[in-house]
C-alpha cells in the first residue's frame, strides 16, 4: 500500500503557496500519493484569471521587492510550475473546496486545470483519514 499525504492549501499568500507546492514536491519524490484541498484565498489564486501574485505574509511584509528578485536571479520556479512538475511525475490530485466555490461564484470552470474536481470537505475527510501525513498551509 502506497503512503498517502493530505495538504490542505489555505493561504494565498506566494511564501504559503511555494512552501505548500515544495511540500508536495518532496511527497512525490518520497513515492507518495498527494491529495490537495484548495479553499479560500488559494483557491482564489488558482482561478485562471488570478494574474501574477506578489503578496507575502505578515511574517515577510516589507521584503517583496527584494525576495522576488532574488527568485528571478535564482531562477526559481513559481509556485504552480513547481506544483505542475510534482503532477507530472507522481500521483498528486488537486481539488477545489466545494463551498467556498459556491460562496465566491466560482466554477470549475474558473479554475486552472490542476483542479481536477470541485468537491466538499467531508469527501477530502474521507480521502485525508487514512494519510500519513496530513498538513494546514
Amino acid at each position: 500500500m502506497v503512503d498517502k499525504a493530505s495538504i490542505v492549501l489555505e493561504s494565498g499568500t506566494v511564501d504559503k503557496l511555494m512552501a505548500g507546492s515544495i511540500i508536495v514536491s518532496g511527497a512525490v519524490a518520497n513515492g507518495m500519493e498527494v491529495n490537495v484541498f484548495v479553499t479560500f484565498w488559494a483557491l482564489m489564486e488558482m482561478r485562471k484569471n488570478a494574474g501574477e501574485n506578489t503578496k507575502l505574509g505578515v511574517e515577510a511584509k516589507g521584503m517583496e521587492k527584494q525576495l522576488f528578485s532574488i527568485m528571478k536571479e535564482k531562477k526559481v520556479p513559481s509556485w504552480k510550475d513547481t506544483l505542475k512538475q510534482a503532477m507530472e511525475v507522481g500521483d498528486v490530485h488537486v481539488y477545489g473546496c466545494a463551498m467556498f466555490a459556491d460562496l465566491m461564484g466560482i466554477g470549475k470552470e474558473d479554475l486552472d486545470p490542476m483542479i481536477e474536481e470541485v468537491i466538499g470537505v467531508s469527501q477530502f475527510v474521507d480521502m485525508a483519514k487514512d494519510s500519513k501525513m496530513t498538513l494546514f498551509i
